[in-house]
């Protein structure tokens, strides 16, 4: 590549931030190389790049977190490792000033798009390994993500405002939203993104802005899971039965019981014989009797 004196004090600039100075500056360069701008991009170095960051991160929170479960886990990762965080690192290191950008994305403004910028970053990690070893790869990480680690405590067991939207919808028996894009500005300088989240049959639409589409899309849902909790709260089982799928009853080893979700509240379906397709169903604060050979229908 041509020496271009802004570029390289860019990459210094960089370089500072991540906290890793670059024997061989090649490998960065490619890194920072979206393929618009040439044949020798960045793409396989964010295969790379992805698994490294994904297993320092998921260590970090596997120290920080000894008492939490893998899935606890698995969702924190997932809230700290995704586009958007990796493109918010990247804007507070001014990496969109370093990149290599075919003619087509610099007018778009492709500089700023959080998927290329996040595309860089997992790139970066990957030119660390090369010219290094993993071990400084994943001090990088640590580096980067250290504080929001720290604070990553505030969101244990918070799952994205999509996923808690189908399941709250899912608990109610209600059809799943569809999400469509009503406004799409990808080719200015500021890419802008208009989602709408239709819950149907409610007869509910919400409209949010995003700078991408996955976050607008989170944003609708989020407002709609509100108007969802507001306008259909669930009622509490005041029954002292286990909400296990599979749970013995009085005793009654032949008789099992489900949890089923009734628009005034959780019921349950008392079934006889396992594979026995005698049923009925009775709301939990309902009593009930039955003798040894009595099954309910």
């Amino acid at each position: 590549m041509k020496p271009d004196l802004l570029k390289q004090q860019a990459h210094r600039a960089i370089q500072k931030r991540l906290g890793y100075e670059f024997r061989n500056m090649e490998l960065l360069q490619q890194a920072l190389t979206h393929r618009s701008y040439n044949a020798k991009h960045n793409e396989r170095f964010e295969f790379v790049g992805d698994s490294i960051l994904n297993y320092s991160v998921a260590r970090m929170l596997f120290d920080a977190f000894p008492k939490l479960s893998e899935g606890e886990l698995s969702r924190m990762r997932a809230a700290l490792v995704n586009e958007g965080v990796l493109a918010e690192i990247a804007l507070e290191m001014n990496v969109g000033d370093g990149l290599y950008l075919g003619a087509g994305e610099l007018k778009s403004g492709g500089f700023r798009r959080p998927s290329i910028l996040a595309d860089a970053m997992e790139a970066m990690f990957a030119a660390v390994s090369f010219d290094a070893d993993f071990s400084a790869a994943e001090k990088v990480v640590r580096h980067l993500f250290a504080e929001r680690v720290k604070r990553a405590d505030l969101n244990i067991g918070k799952k994205d405002s999509k996923t808690a939207l189908q399941e709250a919808l899912q608990a109610r028996r209600f059809a799943l939203p569809k999400y469509r894009i009503e406004e799409q500005a990808e080719q200015t300088a500021d890419a802008m993104f208009v989602i709408s989240c239709d819950l149907g049959e409610l007869g509910f639409i919400c409209n949010a802005r995003g700078s991408s589409r996955k976050v607008a899309e989170q944003k609708a849902a989020c407002e709609a899971l509100e108007w969802l909790e507001q306008k259909f709260p669930l009622k509490k089982c005041k029954g002292r039965l286990k909400q296990s799928r599979k749970s013995y009853i009085n005793g009654y080893r032949n008789l099992f019981a489900k949890r089923v979700a009734t628009p005034d509240g959780l019921s349950l379906r008392l079934c006889g014989h396992r594979g026995s397709s005698e049923c009925r169903q009775i709301h939990a604060d309902e009593p009930f009797n039955w003798s040894e050979n009595q099954y309910y229908q």
